[in-house]
């Protein structure tokens, strides 16, 4: 995720600054981009990434206070669902997160825009904007949507390999 973060300020860094419409007057071109991305790639994922981390790093906040090995957590079943719920909440917030972005950002970054300026001028209805490297950009949502089902998966086998590991240690005993 973060060479992805890196990538994506890469990326979609200056885009506001390329995006214009026609005719391209500063005050249209801001109002248009402003609809075209309500909030920016950058932080939506920076908020992403932030968001699901917090569940495992509230676990092992709580594991180091109370000295908690990987053992223990096996042994003592109240340790193991309060892990599995922790990588449960990640795979929640990557999946409400996955969603968001798909309505968001679309799976495709379209070259033209058609802005509705009607409420900024009367003279122009829907105005076109040419949207920079949208070829570039499409390519990378298609890498994010990827890592986060990535991402996914591996929560997934995270909770089996627990589950597995707590069954082993249970039929060792």
């Amino acid at each position: 995720m973060f060479f992805l973060g890196v990538l994506g300020f890469a990326v979609y860094g200056n885009e506001a600054l390329h995006f214009s419409c026609d005719p391209d007057k500063r005050e249209l071109n801001i109002f248009c981009y402003n609809q075209f991305r309500p909030i920016t790639p950058q932080v939506f994922w920076a908020l992403q990434l932030v968001t699901v981390l917090v569940p495992g790093a509230v676990f092992h906040l709580f594991a180091a206070c109370k000295n908690i090995d990987q053992e223990e957590i096996l042994q003592r079943p109240s340790y193991t669902v309060f892990y599995i719920i922790s990588v449960l909440l990640r795979i929640i917030l990557e999946v409400l997160a996955f969603w968001l972005q798909s309505h968001l950002f679309g799976f495709q970054v379209n070259p033209l825009y058609m802005c509705d300026a009607s409420a900024l001028e009367k003279t122009f209805n829907v105005t076109k904007c040419m949207v920079p490297e949208h070829f570039e950009k499409t390519i990378f949502l298609s890498a994010m949507y990827t890592f986060t089902v990535i991402t996914v998966v591996l929560c997934v086998a995270e909770i089996f390999e627990i589950l597995c590991r707590r069954l082993d240690y249970l039929t060792s005993q």
